[in-house]
């Protein structure tokens, strides 16, 4: 349901965001700074984790969909 996909979602954010400190070892730039850091345009950012996020939760949905294909078939 969708607390699932809540609890997926930010599952996938906190896996990103401790690949992000590993890749930003080295560069100069301190992790913390780089996550704090603001957009210029906050509008193109919201929008752009809307998209992600839709995107993740249509994901979702087709996975869902095949396994009650499978487990219909299945029966």
């Amino acid at each position: 349901g969708a607390r699932f996909v809540h609890l997926f979602y930010c599952f996938a954010r906190y896996v990103m965001m401790e690949n992000m400190k590993k890749l930003s070892v080295g560069t100069g730039i301190p992790f913390a700074e780089a996550v704090m850091w603001r957009p210029l345009d906050m509008y193109i950012a919201k929008a752009r984790h809307r998209v992600a996020y839709n995107k993740l939760l249509q994901i979702l949905q087709r996975e869902d969909f095949v396994f009650q294909e499978y487990r219909g078939k299945a029966q």
